[in-house]
């Protein structure tokens, strides 16, 4: 019996079967999409592991080279070197879509092209250590960046395929057996109707074949009667 009242006629059948089609397709669509996206997922938290390796690493060596600045010069020098940058950069960001889901993609241009513009001090003063720092922090950031951008892609994949997990879920495991539940419930109600139309059509065949025999033995009795 299905969960909820239906009418069993063969208009709500016909309509409920074209809604079991269009979701068994709906649900094979979201099986597909959902796959797809856990294989896009795996391949991107593969890229975030070796590339979080890659920078961790990177910026552990930026930390070492400050930290030898740092010994060489004195605080006071080393914030005053560092106090106004040079280069300047924009970022911009933008959108690609991944089976229907807006990752980011993010870019950015320095000012100018000059690599002697990272540097925001002159070389007289300061040690060589904090020219490695500057620079290794320089290529560290691309790479942060990119870090960024696929990390973030991963988290709105994964919400993704939560959000298509449960619809997969709820159509297979509640609106599909609903609607077959419904339709067999009515199959069930029209076969029963029928029968029950047969056999009252049946009984109406034997009660006017019973009447017709009786008539017609009224009249070969009359007609006997008259002959006597």
């Amino acid at each position: 019996m299905p969960n909820v009242t239906v009418n069993p006629t063969r208009m709500e059948l016909t309509r409920l079967k074209g809604k079991l089609r269009t979701a068994q397709r709906g649900h094979k669509l979201l099986k597909d999409k959902r796959d797809e996206l856990m294989k896009q997922f795996l391949d991107t938290v593969r890229e975030v592991r070796s590339l979080r390796a890659e920078v961790e690493e990177e910026l552990m060596q930026v930390h070492s080279s400050f930290a030898v600045a740092s010994a060489l010069m004195s605080a006071q020098a080393l914030e005053q070197a560092l106090m106004y940058p040079k280069q300047s950069v924009e970022l911009t960001m933008t959108f690609r879509n991944v089976m229907s889901v807006n990752v980011p993609e993010y870019d950015f241009r320095t000012k100018t092209q000059s690599d002697s513009d990272i540097y925001p001090y002159g070389f007289a003063a300061t040690s060589g250590e904090l020219d490695a720092a500057v620079e290794a922090l320089g290529r560290v950031f691309r790479k942060l960046l990119k870090l960024a951008q696929i990390e973030k892609s991963a988290q709105l994949m994964a919400e993704e395929i939560e959000k298509t997990r449960r619809r997969v879920n709820a159509l297979e495991y509640v609106k599909i057996p609903e609607m077959q539940e419904s339709i067999k419930y009515i199959t069930m109600k029209l076969d029963e109707n029928e029968r029950a139309n047969t056999i009252r059509l049946m009984k109406v065949k034997d009660m006017v074949l019973k009447a017709a025999i009786e008539e017609r033995r009224a009249r070969d009795a009359e007609a006997a009667a008259d002959r006597g």
